[in-house]
């Protein structure tokens, strides 16, 4: 089995404030997706939620703030599953939570050095 990298990407922007409850039930369907994969034996790392600031080192050591605001997309979080194809990975990636919320999973295999 070869590791893939699902990447979650989302417009911060249009994301809806959303109550303690409707933030819990979201929290559940992760949790629920995610052992869904874990119960097959194909999550190699949970992964992660990101926050929603950080640093962009560019060359030249000139540093920015990050993620660029001017970018629709923010990636929000990873996750690392073990699938035999893209495909596969990408049938594991279709019942992600983001994709209901308006985002979207980029898929890539990770290679190994």
């Amino acid at each position: 089995m070869k590791d893939f990298l699902l990447i979650f990407r989302t417009d911060i922007a249009a994301m809806p404030k959303r109550s303690p409850e409707e933030m819990q039930a979201n929290t559940k369907r992760w949790m629920d997706w995610i052992g869904g994969i874990a119960a097959q034996n194909k999550l190699t790392d949970r992964g992660n939620r990101l926050m929603l600031t950080g640093k962009v080192l560019n060359p030249g050591n000139v540093i920015a703030d990050g993620p660029y605001s001017e970018i629709k997309e923010s990636i929000i979080g990873y996750s690392i599953v073990k699938a035999n194809t893209e495909e596969e990975a990408t049938e594991l990636a279709k019942d992600c939570p983001i994709l209901a919320a308006g985002g979207n999973v980029e898929i890539r295999e990770i290679s190994v050095l």
